[in-house]
């Protein structure tokens, strides 16, 4: 055959990275991440001894154990709401079943006998450590559910979930009781709900922004740092809507009237219920019993939040085209919504949990370092100086080179900031600004945190955040799935995910701190419970 008509070569096919880093397919990929959950949790932290992570173990077990005994609950700092009731219920429920004697304070043998006390004790802790890990596989399966249906592509929800589930909060709390999980969850399941049923207008989608500001108060009831999420989720959301989000069906013909008047009525209802907890709570004297310190008038910041989440939900409605009926109709549900996630609190009331909820700020000054309260309390220039100071100490930790972190999400952000330009300069510019927008709420909220060392725990907060600007990229962008480096640069980054979210539990494992520390907050934080290396345990009573 003549050269001159021979077909010209076909260059292979790309192959792409996506499928190949997620060949167990979505049912299996999925059920493999919840085996290493599950394998990990067993094989870092479960059995290590169960005065290894006291802060918090103890003082949410210890809590659970006095509310078995009938006696009224003690911590309130951050406050740990849920959590506590979760292992009161917990225990109650093991020890129905026969595996669990330790489920009240009268059931731990005293102290002086050490090896029956350390036998309850660590059963305690054990069955407190399951049910981390059932509540952070919980999260998991729930963040799974919900990324399925913000990206198109089951490749990028798949992978999006490994980051969530090996990320450095995530890997922390499976295996510790601590307050953080469930308060951050609680604002992530509420943003990733509302950026679901904003794209898609429904005659329930006011039911949907009920349920999310009910999440949001429940995860304010159990750490008060929700707060700043809350705050963070009118500018969040704005760039999420689409031109599916108009109001459409009876949200657009006068019936729509008659709903969001029905929408008002429950509102005030519910609002009516829950204002005996609100005034409680915003008390003068209550505060002050509590040691706390108004920051201005009580009310008076909880008030300009409530009107500021009000108006980013007017904005979204003339950006998008929601009708003024659902409008009014979302403002109520979401009202409606606070207010019932916020007599939770009457389950296991107690006036010292309702004043930390009500007043988040002042109980997170509370903890503040002397540089921090001296700069508060300067006014608005302290304020603006410590948050730049923050926001410098964040971007070094971004880098890795000027201040290493065990937080596998870091190098996520390595490939998140180009890929904003690079989604912005190809004509994505909504996509890039949503992941901007997630990405700067992540590193505000940790330049809030870093006041405190921004330890690992906190982690839980902002990593959501930086894995859903990464998400919403990887599946507008589909032609980077098929670039040359496309596979090991994404091989390399699951690697070092999955490795350095083992860092924190191997340092929990194998650090050589004993016990001994517990001493010192130990009469303050569980005066019921003598430990045998202390000194001079007090007496029971």
């Amino acid at each position: 055959m003549d050269t001159a008509t021979k077909p010209a070569s076909v260059p292979p096919p790309a192959r792409d990275a996506l499928a190949r880093l997620t060949w167990f397919g979505p049912r299996y990929g999925f059920a493999a991440i919840l085996l290493a959950l599950a394998g990990s949790f067993f094989v870092f932290g479960y059995a290590s001894a169960y005065w290894r992570n006291a802060d918090m173990d103890f003082m949410v077990i210890y809590n659970a154990l006095a509310l078995n005994d009938g006696r009224p609950q003690l911590y309130f700092d951050h406050p740990a709401y849920l959590t506590i009731l979760s292992v009161k219920v917990w225990f109650q429920l093991l020890h129905a079943l026969g595996w669990l004697d330790a489920w009240t304070l009268s059931a731990i043998p005293p102290a002086t006998d050490r090896a029956a006390f350390d036998a309850a004790m660590q059963a305690a802790v054990r069955a407190g450590r399951v049910l981390a890990l059932l509540t952070a596989t919980g999260c998991v399966a729930i963040f799974h559910a919900l990324i399925r249906r913000i990206v198109r592509d089951w490749q990028v929800a798949l992978l999006a979930t490994l980051a969530f589930a090996f990320s450095g909060g995530v890997a922390v709390h499976l295996r510790i009781l601590r307050s953080e999980l469930i308060a951050a969850f609680g604002m992530v399941f509420a943003l990733m709900l509302l950026i679901v049923v904003g794209r898609r207008s429904a005659t329930w989608r006011p039911l949907a922004i009920a349920l999310a500001a009910a999440s949001c108060v429940l995860g304010l009831e159990n750490k008060v740092h929700a707060v700043l999420l809350i705050a963070a989720l009118p500018a969040l959301l704005l760039p999420f809507g689409s031109a599916e989000s108009a109001s459409r069906g009876p949200w657009i013909r006068p019936v729509g009237w008659l709903l969001a008047a029905g929408a008002v009525l429950l509102a005030v209802l519910a609002a009516g219920t829950a204002k005996p907890l609100i005034v409680a709570g915003l008390a003068p004297q209550a505060l002050a019993d509590a040691g706390l310190r108004p920051i201005g008038s009580p009310g008076t910041y909880q008030s300009v939040l409530l009107l500021w989440i009000l108006a980013g939900m007017a904005t979204y409605a003339m950006v998008w085209r929601v009708s003024v009926p659902e409008t009014i109709a979302a403002m109520a549900a979401a009202l409606g919504g606070a207010a019932l996630g916020l007599l939770a609190l009457n389950v296991s009331y107690n006036i010292g949990d309702v004043v930390a909820v009500m007043n988040p700020l002042e109980r997170m000054l509370s903890f503040a370092d002397p540089e921090t309260a001296t700069a508060t309390a300067g006014g608005v220039t302290g304020i603006v100086r410590l948050l730049f100071e923050g926001i410098g100490m964040v971007l070094a930790r971004l880098t890795f080179v000027l201040h290493a972190s065990a937080r596998p999400t870091v190098f996520l952000t390595w490939l998140i900031i180009p890929g904003i330009v690079y989604a912005w300069r190809r004509g994505e510019r909504q996509t890039a600004v949503q992941a901007l927008l997630l990405l700067l709420a992540a590193i505000g909220i940790d330049a809030l945190g870093i006041r405190r060392g921004l330890k690992t725990e906190y982690f839980i907060f902002t990593d959501p955040l930086i894995i859903l600007a990464g998400a919403v990229l990887l599946d507008r962008l589909d032609e980077i799935r098929t670039w040359r480096l496309a596979f090991p640069v994404g091989a390399a980054l699951c690697a070092i995910h999955f490795v350095l979210a083992h860092a924190e539990p191997v340092h929990y494992m194998t650090k050589q701190r004993g016990p001994e520390e517990i001493c010192l907050w130990n009469k303050s934080y569980m005066p019921l419970l003598p430990l045998p290396w202390c000194p001079e345990p007090p007496p029971r009573t």
